[in-house]
């Protein structure tokens, strides 16, 4: 069974803290994944960058986006062009039909995050078009501080026609892989049958604690700030106790 994390920042993210290249090096030799999307929040120029350098890690890359729509968080997966945010759910999930992508509910009904509520959720899936495309509810993510909100998204996904998704929403390179999504196969192509089919699994990593979480996320933030960077330059090479390499940002191109 093939596994994939499809909800991982990089410095593409005002709030990430690794660069493209550690998050793949990360992923491929460390948390083992087959396929992982990178959805950086409201932007896709660090997805494209992404696809570019995958074959050199070992790894599948699907091209997605955390969009900002006006009632919560959404994942757009299988995306090539930057989608307005503000805009409704509705229509905001057209757009990404529009380009042939699919779409997730990022974290949906959890506390202290921009999330999407059931009603809003069940509302747009009365919607033929837009069940098309939105077809999956993430039922357990790794990211979040207020664990009720993964319960609620359980219990809510059982009563819906979604595919189950687990995802680290990773800020940080430790935290990938620490929420996973199974399906039968190993590709891209393999996954996106188990979205749209809803055979999908959820596999649940180490237990992030809340803390370690916020001051984890803390460290990284304030090491950006100070000019500093998670990078990898050696695809090749191992990386050493799962991290990356820490590298002044002025030697990359950080956006």
């Amino acid at each position: 069974m093939g596994r994939a994390d499809l909800h991982i920042h990089t410095i593409y993210s005002w709030d990430g803290t690794c660069t493209v290249s550690a998050v793949l090096k990360q992923a491929a030799h460390n948390a083992h994944l087959d396929v992982i999307a990178i959805t950086d929040h409201d932007e896709i120029a660090g997805a494209l960058e992404a696809v570019e350098l995958a074959s050199s890690y070992g790894i599948d890359v699907i091209p997605g986006c955390e969009i900002t729509t006006a009632d919560g968080h959404l994942i757009a997966l299988f995306i090539r062009e930057k989608i307005p945010a503000g805009l409704s759910l509705i229509d905001t999930v057209r757009k990404v039909g529009e380009q042939g992508g699919l779409c997730i509910a990022a974290h949906p009904t959890a506390r202290g995050s921009s999330s999407l509520s059931e009603k809003t959720i069940r509302d747009a899936l009365h919607h033929p078009d837009v069940a098309r495309v939105l077809v999956g509810v993430e039922v357990f993510n790794a990211g979040i501080v207020h664990r009720g909100g993964n319960i609620n998204a359980q219990t809510m996904a059982r009563t819906l026609p979604v595919a189950p998704v687990g995802s680290s929403d990773s800020h940080l390179i430790w935290t990938i892989g620490r929420g996973v999504t199974g399906f039968s196969g190993r590709t891209v192509d393999d996954l996106r049958c188990a979205l749209e089919a809803k055979t999908t699994r959820v596999k649940i990593g180490k237990e992030v604690q809340p803390a370690s979480l916020i001051l984890g996320w803390l460290r990284g933030y304030l090491l950006r700030k100070a000019g500093w960077i998670e990078c990898n330059f050696r695809p090749e090479e191992p990386v050493m106790l799962g991290r990356a390499s820490l590298v002044r940002s002025a030697a990359l191109s950080i956006p």
